[in-house]
């Protein structure tokens, strides 16, 4: 799985996930809420976290009855390496 096959949105997932330590559904929404200042509903969410699960890129434990935790797993930290550095490609002469 590349981060070429998942949406904008699931890499943001990705990059939330992996930036927090293991973080609720909750958080990982607060989060992206309130660096993108936009609503992100829980029908929008959850699915998009269920892809990131099946596809390998993120685990999903449980923290208590109600409340479940995401961490990004070694493919997923690999795929995120791989594509900053794709695109550190493109971008490098911009910052210089």
């Amino acid at each position: 799985m590349t981060l070429f096959e998942l949406t904008g949105f699931q890499r943001d997932l990705l990059v939330v996930i992996a930036g927090l330590d293991q973080p609720s559904g909750q958080t990982i929404k607060e989060n992206i809420e309130d660096d993108a200042g936009t609503d992100i509903n829980h029908g929008r969410l959850y699915p998009n976290l269920d892809t990131l699960v099946n596809q390998g890129l993120v685990e999903k434990g449980q923290l208590d009855r109600r409340t479940n935790y995401y961490e990004i797993t070694d493919d997923g930290e690999e795929a995120l390496q791989e594509r900053e550095s794709w695109e550190r490609e493109y971008i490098e002469g911009l910052v210089a």
